[in-house]
């Protein structure tokens, strides 16, 4: 029987179903990049997928993961900078990445996973975007403190396309960030009371980034301006 892998990341489970609805991932190899993505490689592990690897690009996400696995899996997780792999070309049939590029380093990164991934096959990207050109301050300040790059959603596909990468398909799933943000806060509020007074000064910045993030989206407005968008590339 197939586990049932929930992933809290933006776009929770709706961007991996995306990309088994329009590609068999059976006996592919695959790259799945960024923390919290172990129930993604999860996923693609029941659908038979050849060999899943995860990279991450620090400590503290390394172990995360690997605790997360079980005895059953078969998965790799190794500790790499997402602009430079020590992967050979071509060495990927998938690349899976889910709101972990959406940053102001894009373009190297973007650049180095296209590189690993084979002509001919998927790369398969959700990006946190804007809703509207114009966004207030506190907005602003939440894609800062994030390093998150948006785009606009029009403005994906020529990015891509710029990049020899051709769109396949895209979905917009901006709806799933209310669920994401719910979720996070609630996890926080019931973890938080078991901390100690070193772990909780050892998280703050972070318990005050989830926190703040989470209130601004679902009682002061941002939903109105930051979205969700899975797109399903192919590498020319």
């Amino acid at each position: 029987m197939e586990k049932s892998n929930f992933v809290l990341l933006p776009g929770l489970n709706k961007q991996i179903s995306f990309l088994l609805n329009k590609v068999e991932v059976e006996n592919l190899n695959i790259l799945v990049v960024g923390s919290g993505s172990v129930q993604v490689a999860q996923t693609l592990q029941n659908k038979s997928a050849k060999n899943i690897e995860i990279i991450v690009e620090d400590y503290d996400s390394l172990i995360n993961s690997k605790l997360s696995l079980t005895e059953d899996d078969s998965i790799q997780i190794k500790l790499m900078d997402f602009e430079r792999t020590d992967y050979d070309n071509e060495t990927f049939d998938l690349v899976f990445a889910q709101g972990s590029i959406s940053n102001f380093r894009r373009n190297k990164i973007v650049k180095e996973l296209k590189r690993v991934l084979k002509t001919e096959s998927y790369f398969c990207i959700g990006e946190v975007i804007k809703l509207q050109s114009e966004a207030p301050i506190y907005v602003e300040e939440i894609f800062e403190n994030s390093d998150i790059n948006p785009m606009l959603r029009n403005e994906l596909e020529k990015y891509y396309s710029d990049r020899n990468l051709e769109l396949i398909d895209q979905l917009d799933i901006s709806f799933t960030l209310n669920e994401y943000y719910s979720t996070n806060e609630n996890m926080l509020r019931k973890r938080i009371v078991d901390l100690t007074e070193n772990e909780k000064s050892y998280y703050k910045k972070l318990v005050n980034k989830i926190s703040h993030e989470s209130k601004a989206y679902l009682r002061h407005g941002a939903d109105k301006f930051i979205g969700f968008e899975a797109l399903l590339l192919k590498k020319k």
